[in-house]
């Protein structure tokens, strides 16, 4: 059997240009599966590196004693090309067919296994390509999920094509809402989220304060005011 996941990662370029709007100092330029197809041999070669010590064969650390024990002979992670994208790809061995409540354990297991226990210490791992450095998840904190033998990538897109927030800072700036919706509504726009800044401007018209307005500009762009995302886990030495 094979199961595939999204793929993506942080690129930090090795002379990074701080004024660009979509370059984040800790978390580089964010990269999807079209993206990092041209990474796709210095990716797998990584993931075959890492994961050599231990044959990489990721059921090595399942110590349930359970029928999924019994059957599944073997699990191993790579990158694959589907459909224009690179993808995470598992390969799995079995000696019988999964039941459905037998995938659904081996793929909570996986699951874990790429949040906390291999893809954390793998996606702390910086990958030379070159022109900069990369650091790839098969883990990702929304909606993520293992598909089996998937014909396409429709259901990868909906999922990894969520625009990014542009990030617009308010201290400091002109206090009168409606230019501050027309600089949001510009990063909109040029994020090539058009629908978004319409919606955002309808919204700001609409509210009955200053404070309601800003609130709401924080939830199409990231501000001061946008809720703080969970911190990035330390890229330095892997438990």
């Amino acid at each position: 059997m094979k199961f595939y996941s999204p793929l993506t990662a942080d690129f930090f370029p090795n002379e990074p240009d701080y004024e660009d709007e979509f370059y984040d100092e800790y978390e580089g330029y964010p990269q999807d599966g079209h993206e990092l197809l041209e990474y796709e041999t210095a990716i797998r070669d990584a993931v075959e590196n890492d994961t050599r010590d231990f044959g990489g064969d990721l059921m090595q650390y399942y110590h349930e004693d359970d029928s999924v024990r019994r059957k599944v002979v073997r699990a191993v992670p790579t990158v694959d090309e589907v459909n224009g994208e690179l993808v995470g790809s598992l390969w799995v061995d079995t000696d019988a067919p999964l039941t459905a409540e037998e995938q659904a354990v081996f793929c909570a297991y996986i699951t874990g296994q790429y949040s906390d226990g291999w893809g954390e210490g793998f996606e702390q791992r910086e990958i030379d390509v070159g022109d900069g450095k990369l650091y790839v998840h098969f883990w990702q904190d929304h909606d993520f999920e293992l598909k089996r033998d998937v014909p396409d990538m429709t259901e990868f897109n909906k999922l990894l094509n969520r625009p990014k927030k542009p990030k617009m800072q308010l201290i400091g700036q002109d206090g009168n809402i409606f230019a501050i919706m027309g600089r949001a509504s510009r990063l909109l726009k040029n994020a090539g989220q058009s629908d978004k800044a319409k919606e955002m401007c309808d919204r700001v018209t609409a509210s009955q304060s200053y404070s309601e307005a800003l609130n709401i500009v924080s939830e199409y762009v990231e501000t001061e005011l946008s809720p703080t995302p969970a911190p990035k886990r330390d890229r330095g030495d892997a438990r």
